[in-house]
């Protein structure tokens, strides 16, 4: 008899390309082997190269149906995409906790496209320390890390542990760095050579890559480290920006 397979809710946005969000994030956890349900926080207009138009769902939906989902089913792990601003992310995380304490949390924290279309408000950046303590990863590119360290957000003190995306860093490039506490660890390409074709939604396939893994009872170096070898298959699967996950 199979074995049940752990239950994975991405809370994330809708794009009607799949590449990103909701739909990129089925398709991944699927293929990793884990049950993976979903929550919408905006449903958006866009293709694998630009971003027309966002439109946020109430939060009181979004909290009412992890409460149904988390009340019914056993989730292990929560991955969370793009959402409006800081209170936004924390009633997300207040409700899951008080749904499942144990239930990890998988923050990508997508602040702009890559096409510059803004997603977070930024205004709302330094209320963003409380939500950090109960958050088990989060998943920014080099970038997006730059921005949240300047805020002050990230530093020792933080209960979560940082992957910090290699793919738009000029040195090391391709490197991830997970961070845990004060141990830092490097994650260098499989194949030892950054060779790939870009991706629209590279980020939410890495997160739910990772939230998956988590949800199997991996720890989290382990969950990265499988989380970077899904991801580079990922990105070389195809030329154009819309990967394959198969």
């Amino acid at each position: 008899m199979q074995k049940e397979r752990p239950f994975v809710i991405s809370i994330a946005g809708f794009d009607p390309s799949g590449g990103a969000g909701l739909l990129s994030d089925i398709k991944t956890l699927e293929q990793i082997r884990v049950m993976g349900f979903g929550i919408c926080t905006a449903l958006t207009l866009q293709t694998a190269s630009q971003c027309f138009s966002l439109e946020w769902r109430p939060i009181d939906e979004i909290t009412r149906e992890i409460k149904v989902l988390m009340n019914h089913y056993p989730v292990s792990a929560v991955k969370i995409g793009i959402v409006k601003d800081a209170e936004f992310l924390e009633r997300i995380i207040d409700t899951v906790k008080a749904c499942n304490n144990e239930t990890q949390i998988v923050w990508d924290p997508v602040l702009k496209s890559t096409s510059e279309f803004t997603f977070f408000n930024l205004e709302t950046l330094p209320l963003l320390k409380s939500s950090f303590d109960k958050i088990n990863l989060i998943t920014p590119n080099y970038n997006e890390y730059l921005v949240l360290k300047d805020g002050s957000l990230l530093s020792g003190e933080n209960l979560c542990s940082i992957l910090i995306k290699g793919g738009h860093r000029e040195d090391r490039l391709g490197t991830d760095v997970l961070v845990e506490g004060e141990k830092e660890t490097y994650l260098a390409p499989a194949d030892g050579d950054f060779v790939y074709y870009p991706k629209h939604g590279s980020g939410c396939v890495l997160s739910s890559a990772i939230a998956g893994e988590l949800a199997k009872g991996v720890n989290m170096e382990t969950a990265c480290k499988n989380g970077k070898l899904y991801i580079e298959k990922f990105l070389k699967s195809n030329p154009s920006l819309l990967g394959t996950h198969s």
